[in-house]
C-alpha cells in the first residue's frame, strides 16, 4: 500500500488512493453527527470543483454528491468510490506493476 502511494505522489494522481481510503474509513462511522462532519470534509477535499485534492469522477456523480452532501447516507461516496477504484485498477496499477517502485520492491 505504501509502495503503491508513492508511485500515486510521483504521477500526481495520490488524491485517488487517499479518496479512497477516506471513504472507507467514512463506511465505519455510526454516529450522525460524525458522519455529516467527515462527508462534507470528504467533499471539501475531494469532490466538490476546485477541490484541493479533486478526483476525476463524472459530471453526474459529482452532481448527486452535491446535491446529497446536505444529508449524507453511508453510500454517498459509493458511486465515486468504484469509478476511483476502476482507475486505479485499469490505470494506475498495471503502471505501479512497472515501475521502479514497485522493482525495487520485489529486489527486496
Amino acid at each position: 500500500m505504501h509502495a503503491f502511494s508513492e508511485f500515486l505522489k510521483s504521477e500526481y494522481s495520490e488524491e485517488n488512493i487517499l479518496f479512497w481510503l477516506a471513504c472507507e474509513e467514512y463506511k465505519k462511522i455510526t454516529c450522525r453527527t460524525e458522519m455529516t462532519c467527515e462527508a462534507n470534509r470528504i467533499y471539501s477535499e475531494f469532490v466538490q470543483t476546485e477541490a484541493p485534492r479533486q478526483i476525476n469522477i463524472d459530471c453526474k456523480t459529482r452532481a448527486t454528491i452535491s446535491k446529497n452532501i446536505s444529508e449524507p447516507e453511508l453510500a454517498t461516496f459509493e458511486m465515486a468510490q468504484a469509478q476511483i477504484y476502476r482507475l486505479m485498477t485499469r490505470d494506475s496499477y498495471p503502471r505501479f506493476l512497472k515501475s521502479d517502485i514497485y522493482q525495487a520492491l520485489l529486489q527486496k
